[in-house]
């Protein structure tokens, strides 16, 4: 994955959330959990590592915001 830019984080309210999980469906299901509570910049896909297990999503929260749902 690409390194996390300043601007994700730079202030108080604002977090990068990386999820690793055995599959696409999992960690799609992590991401709508975590929108159901906080406004979100959601991942369109997963990306896997060659040699690690599982696939990684990466999204980006403002805890500042409630969810638009």
């Amino acid at each position: 994955m690409k390194p996390i830019n300043e601007a994700h984080v730079a202030e108080p309210g604002l977090a990068v959330v990386e999820v690793a999980a055995a599959d696409d469906n999992t960690a799609f299901a992590i991401q709508e959990l975590l929108a159901s509570q906080w406004a979100i910049a959601p991942a369109d896909d997963t990306t896997h590592e060659p040699g690690e297990p599982g696939v990684r999503l990466r999204c980006f929260l403002d805890l500042r915001q409630q969810p638009d749902s």
